[in-house]
């Protein structure tokens, strides 16, 4: 069996907290998640579709964030985690762009599965990109933090495709997550997204049972535990920990703010337009 649904572990919602848990299509406070196909919604090995579960297993109501039931122990979270804490790096090498030697680093938190994730992508960051990135203001990385076996899989695919294709590739697996996200992991469905990038079928099962690649990549999810990241879309911005969705106006406004930290200038207006 292919190992590659050994990472494939869930997240938490909070009350008010618009990010993705467990690959289900929830309501939270004011925010709903894009429509996506009712197949989206999964167990797991924590929880099952009563709820959502934190990373650690903790049962909450996904609703209310509300924990219902928590297994002995927990999880150790680096409070107020440094600098060099947050950019300490693992096996794999950092997916980012940017200068860097950028100013302001912004590290973005996500799941392929993840409705809000498509969001971002789609909506914030073309122009955030061009305002911030390509300006040499901030240095943007994306970390993985799949959640299902769906997006364990993908994942690992997005990161055989290499670093020269990564971007193209993620942009794809969440524009078309309606064409292969369902509550089976349906390889055929995801192969055929990553064979847009060039992926032959041949490199595509071999990355699936590419050990060190799944070891990389539980790696950083479980040092995302250990930072506080609890679902996604969550971020670093400038060192500091975000678990909401972002606008870009949100983004642009804490980027700013930042940079003026750092320059000893008052705070612009966002910069970004779409």
């Amino acid at each position: 069996m292919i190992r590659a649904i050994a990472i494939g572990l869930i997240s938490v919602i909070g009350a008010g907290l618009a990010a993705c848990a467990n690959d289900q299509i929830l309501s939270v406070g004011n925010s709903t998640q894009d429509p996506v196909p009712a197949t989206t919604a999964s167990t797991s090995a924590y929880g099952d579709s009563r709820g959502a579960s934190t990373s650690d297993g903790v049962l909450v109501n996904p609703l209310s964030g509300e924990v219902t039931d928590r297994p002995p122990g927990g999880r150790d979270v680096i409070a107020n985690p440094s600098v060099g804490e947050i950019m300490k790096t693992g096996p794999l090498p950092e997916m980012a762009w940017g200068r860097a030697d950028a100013p302001v680093t912004v590290i973005k938190y996500m799941s392929l599965t993840c409705p809000y994730c498509r969001r971002f992508q789609l909506e914030v960051f073309p122009a955030f990109k061009k305002a911030y990135v390509d300006t040499g203001k901030v240095r943007f990385i994306i970390r993985e933090f799949p959640i299902g076996r769906a997006s364990g899989n993908a994942t690992i695919a997005l990161r055989c495709a290499g670093p020269e294709k990564y971007l193209d590739l993620y942009e794809k697996f969440l524009a078309q997550q309606a064409s292969w996200v369902s509550q089976e992991v349906r390889l055929d469905a995801i192969y055929a997204v990553a064979q847009q990038v060039g992926m032959s079928r041949t490199q595509f099962d071999q990355c699936l049972q590419n050990q060190a690649m799944i070891d990389g990549l539980k790696w950083i999810k479980d040092r995302g535990r250990t930072l506080g990241i609890i679902g996604t879309p969550n971020f670093f911005v400038d060192g500091k920990l975000v678990k909401r969705v972002l606008s870009l106006e949100d983004l642009s406004a804490m980027v700013e703010t930042a940079l003026a930290a750092k320059t000893g200038a008052a705070p612009t207006t966002a910069a970004a337009t779409r």
